[in-house]
């Protein structure tokens, strides 16, 4: 996905090998050693033909082998989420400054020197747009609640399911655009088909949205979704109130993150195991109190860092002018 998205951009882009450690069984640990030897040696190529003044490290183990390698060059490492993963931990004990999505993760780091709050940053292209605007390029009523639900970038087959199953219901009350991914897209269209004419008007079906994924955040008044680290900087920037569903098959990270938006009034959170049984009293109880959606939003709002991403690179730039003194480069 990395590689897509930055080709896109028409940036260069290298791929280092890279595997997990933790959390996976005897039998892959050999691989996964080997994999990881290997990238340790990419790494150790590119660093040799590039000669970065700096490094910028953000994700998970994916990081991990050139952690290891440039050891000695300035760093700067990206927690995007309230929780690191244990890849993160590790690689901060190599970083000369640590920049945090929110001082609620400073808990995690509490001998280092620099912690830094910068917010999570969002793509400059991401912009909020007028409500009436963005619903009218859906072809959604300006006047009728508007939903938002997605799983991220791959779907999110629970959170499908749940929909749907609600969706005649549901339609009554509000009208739903609908980010199916691409595993559950054909059974996503065969239910908008068996929908009566008046429904099918106010259910927006895609299997996925790039562009046009601000408009999508602009025409809703609430978003149904995992609970990511993009969910820390993306709903703050459009003001959106959500029901978060911690993806359940991984590392707690999104469950802590669902919980802290949760803790600020921003969010309401369902275990995935409960979804089918507790989205749409959820959806109701939402409805029926408008103006806890408008405070919900108004707390999602207060989140909002909008300088992250010139914090960051401002940070970068400290660290890497550092070691332009020091090799006696311009």
């Amino acid at each position: 996905m990395e590689a897509e998205l930055v080709q896109r951009l028409k940036i260069p882009f290298q791929a280092i090998p890279a595997a997990g450690l933790h959390g996976i069984g005897i039998r892959t640990l050999p691989a996964n050693l080997v994999k990881l030897a290997r990238g340790v040696a990419a790494a150790g190529r590119i660093l040799k033909d590039f000669r970065p003044h700096a490094v910028l490290y953000t994700g998970g183990f994916i990081a991990a082998p050139m952690a290891l390698v440039a050891r000695q060059i300035p760093s700067l490492l990206f927690v995007p989420d309230i929780e690191p993963g244990m890849a993160l931990k590790f690689i901060a004990r190599f970083a000369s400054i640590i920049a945090l999505t929110s001082m609620e993760s400073a808990k995690y780091f509490k001998h280092h020197e620099r912690l830094i709050e910068t917010g999570y940053p969002t793509r400059s292209n991401l912009l909020p747009i007028d409500k009436t605007i963005a619903k009218t390029h859906f072809g959604l009523k300006t006047e009728k609640p508007t939903i938002l639900a997605f799983g991220g970038s791959k779907g999110a087959h629970s959170i499908n399911q749940a929909l749907t199953a609600i969706l005649p219901d549901l339609l009554e009350i509000a009208q739903v655009i609908h980010i199916s991914g691409a595993f559950d897209w054909h059974a996503t269209q065969t239910i908008f088909q068996q929908l009566p004419v008046r429904q099918q008007a106010d259910y927006k079906i895609f299997p996925y949205l790039h562009e046009e994924m601000g408009l999508a955040f602009s025409a809703s008044d609430l978003v149904i979704s995992r609970a990511g680290a993009s969910t820390l900087g993306e709903y703050p920037l459009f003001k959106l109130p959500a029901i978060l569903i911690p993806y359940p098959h991984a590392w707690r990270y999104q469950k802590v993150n669902a919980q802290f938006l949760a803790s600020q009034g921003a969010a309401m959170v369902i275990n995935d195991e409960d979804l089918a049984a507790k989205l749409f009293p959820a959806l109701i109880e939402l409805f029926d109190n408008p103006h806890e959606i408008t405070k919900m939003g108004s707390s999602m709002a207060q989140l909002l860092q909008p300088q992250a991403a010139s914090k960051i690179a401002d940070l970068l730039l400290e660290i890497a002018g550092k070691t332009q003194t020091e090799r006696g480069t311009a």
